[in-house]
């Protein structure tokens, strides 16, 4: 094999060894069982000098399909959206280009400022009285909401959505189980794709949380959300709200109808897709105590400098296991998504109330357009789910392998979006699609033509 390493020798190699007490590379991995290990060569090529590197890996990245290459209707999760160009010029500023905060993070008031307007722009957009300044993503978020449940109402049962995003379950799970929790899931009713809520009313009983998504994976709306505030509420449990924050523009917000947490993704505010990530989880709640001390991750406050004079910044919570002892700690976050954080503000405040509302009934009217047009093809089942819809809404294909129009389509450069039977065996052949403000007139009536031709 080629020797990749320029300072290394066999003479280096047995002073090593010597060093460590150890007679040869063997020994070293003697603990590895034998059945485990290669028995041959690995072939790999010789190295390659920079510039032949760098057009080996162009040629290996130009085999990619990305949202510059093709026309992209994919959301299940992370919807594409347009980010300003000034987003951009901020968060590339010196002053806040790291993904870190900074362990003294008083010398920093420019980011504490930032992070703080963040959290009050997240409590107005939510509903809410507090916010903190960042969790990973919205699977986490929604997972650290169901555990701080846990220990405001103690050990029992948390309520899931059947109709949640299927990523977040798994995370809900991982982070549950281990507990030893029982996580159940609310069946969701199959005409309109709304939660049941006759069987959440007879899964309740016990339950420390409900949790639920408005608009839910399906991109259905939920209608009687109040209502099921209301049973968890009267059996004692908490109302956790997973949200598409620019639905937020038209769609009542959770503290309207009696959420205690809210969680939700907060990436589409300012963040560019680049292989899922970077990610922001929003998390919000109300302002009771018992809450508040139980809220993962840091809380940035407003107060004074020692002179009483001038408006300082400081995080008057944070507690993680690196600030106080590890069984007092309510998460164990470490590295928070600040950079995402800063850009959120800047895309909120670029925005405004006024055009964030502008910008929802814009994806709305796009989606609905997109729905229209899909309902004259024969043989397609549209809106599949009967319940309103945001931007995201299904469409079942009748007599056709939804692999094979998957594939014809992607061969057209169209990426149609999420096979909803991957998570949901008994939603076989259901497309999840997703338009938003990128897509124009003439790229849904490309994708329509598109679905036609495939169809015949």
């Amino acid at each position: 094999m080629a020797n990749f390493y320029k300072n290394y020798s066999r003479e280096k190699l047995e002073k090593v060894l010597e060093k460590i007490g150890v007679k040869d590379v063997e020994e070293l991995y003697s603990d590895i069982p034998d059945e485990v290990k290669l028995k041959r060569e690995i072939s790999i090529p010789s190295p390659l000098t920079e510039k032949d590197l760098e057009f080996y890996l162009k040629s290996v990245l130009e085999k990619n399909m990305s949202y510059d290459d093709a026309l992209v209707f994919l959301g299940a999760g992370l919807p594409p959206h347009y980010v300003p160009a000034a987003v951009d010029e901020i968060v590339s500023r010196s002053e806040f280009y790291t993904a870190y905060t900074p362990y003294q993070p008083e010398i920093s008031q420019g980011m504490l400022q930032a992070l703080f307007e963040y959290q009050s722009m997240i409590c107005d957009l939510t509903g809410m009285d507090v916010a903190n300044s960042s969790m990973y993503d919205w699977a986490t978020a929604a997972a650290e909401a169901l555990r701080m449940a846990l220990r405001v109402k103690g050990r029992g049962r948390i309520l899931v959505g059947e109709n949640v995003g299927p990523e977040r379950k798994n995370v809900i799970r991982t982070y549950l189980e281990p507990l030893e929790c029982e996580v159940l899931e609310v069946k969701f009713d199959d005409e309109s794709g709304r939660l049941d809520l006759e069987d959440l009313k007879g899964k309740a009983q016990n339950a420390r949380a409900l949790y639920v998504e408005n608009p839910n994976f399906f991109g259905v709306i939920e209608k009687d959300v109040r209502g099921m505030a209301d049973i968890i509420h009267e059996r004692g449990g908490l109302f956790v709200v997973g949200v598409d924050p620019i639905s937020l523009g038209i769609i009542r917000p959770p503290g309207d109808y009696g959420a205690d947490i809210v969680v939700g993704e907060g990436q589409i505010l300012g963040g560019w897709l680049n292989f899922g990530g970077p990610s922001l989880g929003i998390f919000a709640c109300k302002g009771e105590a018992s809450l508040v001390r139980q809220m993962p991750g840091r809380i940035i406050g407003m107060t004074t400098d020692l002179s009483g004079e001038r408006r300082a910044f400081t995080m008057v919570l944070q507690t993680r296991e690196q600030h106080i002892r590890r069984e007092q700690a309510t998460s164990n976050i470490c590295t928070n998504e600040a950079l995402m954080t800063v850009a959120a503000t800047a895309y909120l405040s670029i925005l405004g109330s006024s055009g964030l509302r502008r910008l929802a009934i814009e994806v709305f009217e796009r989606a609905h357009y997109a729905c229209e047009r899909f309902k004259g093809i024969d043989n397609v089942v549209v809106p599949y789910f009967s319940g309103e819809f945001f931007q995201e809404f299904t469409l079942k294909f009748v007599g056709k392998d939804l692999k094979e129009i998957f594939r014809r389509l992607l061969e057209k450069r169209i990426i149609s979006g999420f096979m909803v039977e991957k998570c949901f065996p008994k939603l076989e052949n259901v497309l999840l699609s997703c338009f938003t403000e990128i897509h124009s007139v003439e790229d849904i009536e490309r994708f329509v033509e598109a679905v036609k031709e495939v169809m015949v």
